[in-house]
């Protein structure tokens, strides 16, 4: 069994954020990138799929240095190999533009049994790349999986979603597919000194657009479906106001407040 696990990296949670000059984005060139948190757990999923059925998992990720970090990171975890998107054109890509070259780079990798993704990333957090890239490749896909039953014999996969209200969903899908994979469905592993000290031997191979045979429209900036038009930090308008008093007082002061300041009476 052949399992492709995507990895994106995002800035560390304990940075301190900053907006950059076009109000565009974060300065992101002096943050420390780890792998998104959904990510972890989809590559562990795609390790412990793997453990059972025996095959290989394949991390793949793109971006500049902080990818190669998260690639080399999924390598120590037990991933057999990595593949780095890496081009200058795919900077400025948007989930849509992501998706395209992951889907490309997929298949002239041959493609899989099965795609593994995070079902959010910790920065954008929208929960679209995955079921692009499920299109894109024309695959079956299902979304926060909280539950993977592979049948090999069967070539269909067993999964169950997390719906709302606290209700799970089984649903069977042919193979090839894309699952998107919900926040604590295992417990990700740490890697060992081992697998840092294997992860050096293991392939690593890097492709660009014109690999990957993607026009410059279709690819970064140019290949994005929307702009950014602005981004800024949330404005802190709460505030603690202690009222004196007995509590005839407190509660007559309390309620003019509510009714000339809050507006709610």
């Amino acid at each position: 069994m052949k399992i492709i696990s995507c990895v994106k990296p995002v800035p560390d949670p304990a940075s301190r954020l900053t907006i950059n000059e076009s109000k565009t984005w974060i300065k992101d060139q002096e943050l420390t990138f780890v792998a998104s948190e959904a990510d972890n757990y989809a590559l562990e999923e795609a390790l412990r799929l793997k453990e059972k059925h025996s095959g290989e998992v394949v991390v793949i990720s793109l971006g500049g240095d902080e990818a190669a970090r998260v690639l080399r990171s999924g390598l120590a975890m037990g991933a057999d190999r990595a593949i780095h998107l890496l081009d200058a054109k795919f900077k400025g890509s948007d989930e849509f533009a992501a998706a395209t070259a992951l889907a490309k780079a997929i298949q002239k990798d041959g493609g899989a049994d099965l795609v593994l993704a995070g079902v959010q990333s910790d920065d954008l957090g929208t929960g679209m790349t995955g079921t692009m890239m499920a299109e894109f490749l024309g695959w079956a896909h299902a979304t926060v999986v909280v539950g993977v039953d592979v049948q090999p014999d069967l070539k269909s996969v067993r999964v169950q979603r997390e719906l709302e209200g606290g209700i799970n969903e089984t649903v069977e899908l042919p193979l090839p597919a894309v699952l998107t994979i919900q926040f604590g469905i295992n417990q990700p592993r740490y890697a060992s000194l081992k697998g840092i000290m294997a992860a050096k031997k293991k392939g690593f191979k890097s492709w660009s657009a014109a690999d990957l045979e993607l026009p410059d429209n279709a690819v970064g900036r140019a290949g994005a479906t929307y702009d950014v038009k602005e981004i800024l930090f949330p404005e802190r308008k709460s505030r603690v106001e202690v009222i004196s008093g007995s509590a005839e007082e407190a509660a007559a002061v309390l309620v003019e407040k509510l009714r000339k300041e809050a507006k709610v009476l």
